[in-house]
C-alpha cells in the first residue's frame, strides 16, 4: 500500500474539461415547459415553477411581491397553518420568491410523497385567496421590517444606487415607501395572481432522482387545462433612465460607518463583452484576493469586506463595488477606490495575478456543481435570456484565454466614463 507523503504538495493539474448535464424536456397538453434533470440516486427531488412577473405598475408597486409572498396564507380550501402542516406531515419544504424579472415557487420533498406534495402546491398556486387578515398582518410587518432597514446605511446606499441607475419610475430602481403597503389591497393582489399564476405563464424544472413515474405525476396534476386562460399580459420591461448627476451623498451625522456604492448601468449576459469583464471585475473585486481586498481591507484596515460585481437582469445589467468603511476614512477609501480602477486602466494585469484568477473562477464553477440541483441552477441561469449551453462554453474559452492587454481595453472602455457615487453615513 502506497503511504501518502503529508511533505510534499499534490501535482498541479490545469482543468481541461467540464461537463455539464443539461436538461431533457417534455411539452406538458396544456403548453408548460417541463425540464427535468435525472442526476441523482437520492430519493430526493427540488421543482421549481417560474413564473415571468406582469408589467410593473406605479400606482401599484409592491403588488408582484406581495402576490407572491402571500401565496400561502390561504387558499379556497385551506388556511395557512393547515397549509404548513400538510407539508411538514410529508417532511417536505416549500419557498416562494418574486425577483425583478421573474417569482418562483419551489417544492423540496421525497419521490414516495409527491402524490401529496403537488396537489398542495397545486393549491397554492392556483388558489390562493389573500385573507384580509393575513395581508393586514403581512402589511403591518413588512412596514416594521422597512423602518428597521431605513435605520441601516448599506440598505439605504442600496436603495439610493438602483433609484440613480434605474430611476424611481421602473421597477428596477423603485424603493418601496411605508404609505405602499398602506395602500395594498386584496383586490389588487387578485388581479396580480390571474395576470402571472396560469398554466400559459408558466415553466417547470425538477432536478434529482427524476423517473418517467414523477414526470407523468406532475403532467397529470399540471398539464391540465383548468389553470390554462387567456389573459392579456405584457411582461415587464424596462429601459435605463439613470441620473443625470454623478455623485450622491446622504448624511447620517450620527453614523460610525458609512456605507459606499460605485458603479454603472451595463448590458445582461447576452452581451458579448459580458464574459470578459467577469474576469475583468474579479481582478478587481470579485474575490477574497482581489485588488480592492488586498488594497483597502487588507492594506488599509478601512473594511472588514469590500466588494464588486457583474449583475445580470432580463432587461438591463450593472457594475457595481459596495463597501462599508469607517466614517473618518470614508474620503479615503473612495480615494482608494478610484486608485485601484484607474491601475486596471493604465497598467497591464501581471500575468502571474490573471493566471490566479483564471484557476480561480474555472475552480469555482467547477466546484460549484455539486449535485443536480446545481445543473438545474445553470441551466436556469440561461432560460430568461434564451442562451444555450454554448454560453458556458464561451465563457471557459474566455477565461482560459483572454489577455492582460484584452483587459486594460476593457477597463478603459467600461470605467472610464458613466460612474456614478452613492454614500450613506459622513463623508
Amino acid at each position: 500500500m502506497d503511504i501518502l507523503n503529508r511533505k510534499q504538495e499534490p501535482a498541479f493539474r490545469d482543468i481541461e474539461k467540464i461537463k455539464l448535464i443539461q436538461p431533457e424536456v417534455d411539452k406538458l397538453s396544456n403548453g408548460i415547459d417541463l425540464y427535468y434533470i435525472d442526476a441523482s440516486d437520492a430519493d430526493l427531488v427540488r421543482i421549481e415553477f417560474i413564473f415571468d412577473n406582469p408589467s410593473w405598475l406605479a400606482d401599484q408597486p409592491l403588488a408582484i411581491s406581495s402576490t407572491n409572498h402571500l401565496l400561502n396564507e390561504g387558499t379556497t380550501h385551506y388556511t395557512a397553518v393547515q397549509l404548513a402542516e400538510k407539508i411538514d406531515f410529508y417532511g417536505a419544504f416549500y419557498q416562494h420568491e418574486a425577483g425583478f424579472d421573474q417569482s418562483t415557487v419551489t417544492l423540496y420533498s421525497l419521490n414516495k410523497h409527491l402524490k401529496s406534495t403537488l396537489p398542495i402546491i397545486k393549491e397554492i398556486i392556483t388558489e390562493a385567496v389573500f385573507p384580509e387578515d393575513e395581508l393586514s398582518t403581512y402589511k403591518q410587518n413588512s412596514k416594521q421590517k422597512l423602518q428597521v432597514n431605513q435605520q441601516k446605511n448599506d440598505f439605504l446606499a442600496r436603495v439610493k444606487f438602483n433609484e440613480i441607475l434605474f430611476s424611481s419610475k421602473s421597477g428596477y430602481g423603485y424603493a418601496a415607501q411605508l404609505a405602499d403597503y398602506d395602500n395594498l389591497k386584496r383586490e389588487s393582489l387578485l388581479n396580480f395572481h390571474k395576470k402571472q399564476y396560469h398554466a400559459g405563464n408558466c415553466t417547470i424544472i425538477i432536478a434529482g432522482k427524476v423517473t418517467q413515474e414523477e414526470r407523468q405525476l406532475i403532467a397529470e396534476i399540471f398539464g391540465n387545462s383548468d389553470w390554462l386562460h387567456e389573459v392579456d399580459q405584457e411582461l415587464n420591461g424596462v429601459v435605463n433612465q439613470s441620473s443625470s448627476q454623478s455623485k450622491h451623498f446622504v448624511e447620517r451625522p450620527d453614523a460610525i460607518q458609512s456605507a459606499i456604492r460605485i458603479g454603472k448601468p451595463l448590458f445582461n449576459k447576452t452581451h458579448p463583452d459580458f464574459h470578459s469583464l467577469q474576469v475583468l471585475n474579479t481582478v478587481l473585486g470579485g474575490y477574497f484576493g482581489s485588488r480592492l481586498m488586498s488594497n483597502i481591507r487588507e492594506d488599509k484596515g478601512y473594511t472588514y469586506g469590500i466588494g464588486s460585481r457583474v449583475a445580470s437582469l432580463k432587461n438591463s445589467g450593472y457594475f457595481f463595488i459596495t463597501t462599508e468603511v469607517g466614517a473618518d476614512v470614508c474620503g479615503n477609501a473612495v480615494a482608494e477606490i478610484y486608485k485601484e480602477i484607474d491601475r486596471l486602466k493604465n497598467e497591464p494585469v501581471p500575468t502571474e495575478e490573471l493566471d490566479l484568477v483564471r484557476n480561480y473562477l474555472l475552480g469555482t464553477f467547477q466546484g460549484s456543481l455539486e449535485n443536480a440541483f446545481s445543473y438545474a441552477d445553470k441551466f436556469k441561469g440561461l432560460l430568461p435570456y434564451g442562451l444555450g449551453y454554448d454560453y458556458y462554453d464561451n465563457y471557459f474559452d474566455t477565461v482560459r484565454s483572454i489577455s492582460p492587454q484584452r483587459l486594460q481595453e476593457l477597463a478603459n472602455q467600461y470605467f472610464t466614463n458613466g460612474l456614478f457615487e452613492v454614500v450613506v453615513g459622513k463623508r
